[in-house]
């Protein structure tokens, strides 16, 4: 930590508890920066804070020493259950929660405290039964916070402290109304303390603050600059298919340590880092769609010094605190101003230096201007050279990294990859045999409709019958056994070679109570586009067998009329 940054405040100077001491003496914290030495004098009173500082000015370790200091100096509720939480941290992301429970366990390694990290993409039953075997701490993300305390896996009525990290992005990611919901379920304003700390304190965290605190202490570290003093600025102006080799150029120039590349949509993270890993950079994406067990493990690669460059969203842009971060790029200057303000805030930690260089391209141009009115200044413009957009040589692979990619490549997978190499359609495509990418997921394909029983015996029937009728026996009509097979076979006019046309088989004599038979029929009406020339079937015999069926059918009885038969046995 540079001393440039530090007061002449030491964490000696407060009555902390002992334990706590010894754990920051052990952890290297002597002295107090500006937000720490504003704060602890009022929140070890037991007073809610409301804290603006710069990110990585060490607000973490600020509101951890307060919370732990009350939680060793005062007893616990006479009606507290053993599995409910006496301090509750809420962080926005999973990667700021993790990293608030790595500072609290590093302070508070003497103090007994048993904490819990609540997030979600891990083992649910897991973090459900360390939360029924108890804990002093609780912190945590919104969503699967608020899982458990639905299923009733503790109650929030032991709770004494209650901190909110990175308050104005809460209302960013929309979980302000979470927030709400866990505030009201607290004890009364007067038997809690709460600590509100944010890079930001806009109006809207104010009026949180107002709502749901006891007469909180406003507490602001006065800067000239939102922005890092020590961060040194540079923008450039490329096309969009110029920033790749810009940026291959500027890294081999510049050789950072340890650089993080921020980009805004995940396709773009994806994309980049395979660049970036045909041209042999150690490098590492970090986004909403990586597995969280992952995005653990390239954070640790990334602080161990195993990666050199880390490509990720917003989601890597708050709270991480990455030591030795040399160099911030910006390959998507962000939508929103305050995003800049965090982005670059990844270096230049605790008075170290940093260079923060950005690309305005086509896309995304539009945001400077709102960026350079938030910080207050004018961003360096730089000028690009001819040789700086020529398309770098490869350099040569690392094998321990490769050999570290095809690990995390068998351990975690992509699922989506393996379906392509399967050879199966991916969730949403077409295959040729329809549309199945339209199907929900998990839904069978349909079976075809199972015939009903008499429908199963009219087909069988039709089967076993032969294509040709036979003969029609003695003293049947001979138009009426020629037009059923007329019928069977689709067409009125439609016969085949020897069968004897309509007018023959109308001179023959008809039977007694027949029909006289039809006389010459009319040729059928000549139709285009190649269509056939016979006409619909006749549908005089269905007719004529309904008009018999109604005739055999025993008339129906009136109600009237079985009422009189039942009285006059008529």
């Amino acid at each position: 930590m540079s001393q440039t940054v530090l007061t002449d405040t030491f964490f000696t100077n407060f009555d902390l508890h002992p334990l706590l001491q010894k754990g920051l003496d052990e952890a290297g914290f002597t002295r107090c920066t500006p937000i720490q030495a504003l704060t602890l004098p009022v929140a070890l009173t037991g007073r809610d804070v409301a804290g603006q500082a710069q990110t990585g000015t060490g607000k973490t370790c600020a509101f951890l020493v307060a919370m732990m200091n009350r939680l060793l100096t005062t007893p616990a509720v006479a009606e507290r259950k053993d599995s409910d939480p006496r301090a509750l941290v809420i962080a926005p992301t999973r990667e700021l929660a993790i990293q608030i429970e790595k500072d609290a366990k590093s302070i508070g390694r003497h103090t007994g405290l048993r904490t819990a990290l609540i997030y979600g993409g891990v083992d649910y039953d897991k973090q459900r039964q360390q939360l029924k075997d108890g804990c002093d701490i609780i912190i945590a993300t919104p969503g699967r916070l608020l899982d458990y305390f639905k299923q009733h896996v503790f109650s929030l009525d032991a709770v004494e402290v209650m901190v909110i990290d990175e308050a104005d992005r809460m209302f960013d990611l929309g979980f302000i109304k979470d927030v709400r919901f866990i505030f009201r379920r607290l004890p009364a304003r007067e038997q809690r303390q709460v600590l509100l700390f944010s890079a930001t304190l806009s109006h809207r965290v104010l009026e949180l603050a107002y709502e749901h605190m006891h007469n909180a202490e406003k507490l602001e570290v006065e800067t000239d600059n939102v922005t890092a003093d020590r961060v040194r600025q540079v923008v450039y102006f490329p096309a969009k298919e110029e920033k790749m080799p810009l940026l291959l150029n500027l890294l081999d120039r510049t050789n950072p340590s340890r650089s993080i590349i921020f980009v805004n949509t995940k396709a773009a993270a994806e994309k980049i880092t395979d660049r970036l890993k045909r041209q042999g950079y150690r490098v590492g994406a970090l986004s909403g769609d990586v597995p969280q067990l992952k995005r653990q493990k390239l954070l640790q690669r990334f602080q161990e010094g195993q990666l050199d460059i880390l490509v990720c969203t917003d989601v890597a842009a708050r709270g991480l605190h990455i030591p030795a971060v040399s160099h911030v790029f910006n390959y998507d200057l962000p939508q929103d101003a305050e995003d800049y303000v965090h982005r670059i805030g990844r270096t230049a930690r605790l008075g170290a230096e940093g260079d923060a260089i950005s690309f305005a391209c086509d896309l995304y141009a539009m945001s400077l201007p709102d960026i350079e009115t938030y910080i207050g200044q004018r961003i360096p413009v730089a000028n690009i050279e001819a040789d700086m957009l020529v398309m770098p040589q490869p350099r040569e692979q690392d094998a321990q990294y490769m050999a570290d990619v095809a690990a995390d490549s068998a351990a975690f997978g992509d699922k989506v990859e393996q379906r392509e190499k399967d050879g199966s359609p991916r969730k949403g495509s077409r295959s040729r045999g329809g549309r199945s990418g339209d199907r929900p997921r998990g839904d069978k394909p349909r079976e075809p409709r199972k015939p009903r029983p008499e429908q199963a015996a009219e087909g069988a029937e039709a089967a076993a019958k032969p294509e040709r009728a036979p003969a029609p026996a003695a003293g049947e009509n001979t138009e009426g056994a020629e037009r059923k097979r007329r019928r069977r076979r689709g067409g009125r006019n439609r016969r085949r070679e020897g069968d004897a046309p309509v007018a023959e088989a109308a001179a023959n004599p008809a039977g007694e109570g027949n029909r006289q038979p039809r006389g010459e029929r009319r040729p059928p009406r000549e139709r285009g586009n190649g269509e056939s020339n016979h006409s619909r079937p006749s549908r005089h015999v269905a007719i004529t067998s309904g008009k018999q069926a109604e005739q055999e059918a025993p008339k129906k009885v009136g109600f009237f009329r079985r009422l009189s038969r039942f009285f006059t046995g008529r």
